[in-house]
């Protein structure tokens, strides 16, 4: 078996930058995601459970996000915690896991809205564990969802729905069907072995998409030249977790901002070194593949 994790890593590493300094400018990474504006692209991931981390860890990684101007995912909880993360002012979208109890997911969807989120959706690649058995997340039983039971948590909001853990054309054309209004191009962490990177797949999925709706790509990643590399070949925005965690140990909210702040920055000098002035205009076509 292969460590997924490894494998996207080694993509990323793969894949290289030609410069372009002739009429380059000063870039700008300002966004817009749903109606709102960021001042950068790079998302945090979302993440759970995170008072393992440090205290009102979920609640700090949301405050980090808002300084940094960032949006901001959410994993798991209660909901007070929702309520707490974005009284913060952050812009957060709760991504629900999928229940076996629908009554469940709609409780999570009205907590959000209720909680004022910037959005809902579901993460759709924790239906089954590795034995192939229906999952069961912290004592709380799981279920794949059909196309139809993705349409009625569509229909059962008036919030953006994002749908996280595509890593297929198929899945990509079905979250369109349902009526997503963005998804996640994730294999979350290597929850299956041998797992295609994020990256690899992502072109064929950005041709499905047709710049529909937008498109966020996680798993390994780590820096600005990450997102870079992710924004050329088709992502409008990218998330990031693990990166994250270590600055808010130590330095709780403010370590959250200045881990976004430099990847943000790191951005900004890859895409002056190859001469694109915005996110959107960035394209594939600055890429090179390494050669074995």
């Amino acid at each position: 078996m292969r460590d997924s994790n490894q494998i996207t890593r080694e993509y990323f590493d793969e894949i290289l930058v030609e410069m372009r300094h002739i009429d380059a400018v000063k870039p700008d990474t300002a966004v817009t995601f749903f109606g709102e504006a960021f001042r950068t692209p790079i998302a945090t991931a979302a993440l759970s459970h995170l008072y393992n981390t440090c205290e009102d860890g979920m609640t700090k990684m949301a405050e980090g996000a808002r300084m940094a101007g960032a949006l901001c995912f959410s994993g798991m909880g209660e909901e007070e915690e929702i309520r707490a993360m974005c009284a913060t002012g952050a812009r957060v979208i709760k991504i629900i896991k999928p229940h076996a109890d629908n009554t469940t997911v709609f409780t999570k969807i009205r907590e959000a809205e209720e909680a004022g989120a910037l959005g809902v959706g579901m993460d759709i690649d924790h239906a089954f564990n590795g034995q192939g058995e229906y999952d069961c997340v912290c004592g709380l039983d799981m279920r794949p969802k059909s196309l139809a039971e993705l349409k009625s948590f569509v229909q059962a909001t008036d919030l953006p729905f994002i749908i996280k853990g595509v890593l297929s054309v198929s899945d990509a054309e079905k979250a369109l069907e349902a009526g997503a209004a963005g998804i996640i191009v994730s294999h979350h962490h290597g929850i299956l072995d041998s797992a295609v990177p994020p990256l690899m797949i992502l072109p064929e999925i950005v041709k499905v998409i047709d710049h529909r709706i937008p498109i966020f790509v996680d798993c390994c990643m780590e820096s600005g030249m990450d997102a870079f590399k992710a924004l050329a070949l088709g992502a409008d925005g990218v998330c990031v977790g693990r990166a994250i965690m270590e600055p808010l140990r130590v330095y709780g909210a403010q370590g959250v901002c200045d881990k976004l702040t430099q990847m943000d920055q790191e951005l900004r000098g890859a895409m002056a070194r190859t001469g694109f002035a915005t996110v959107d205009t960035i394209d594939d076509s600055i890429l090179w593949r390494r050669t074995r």
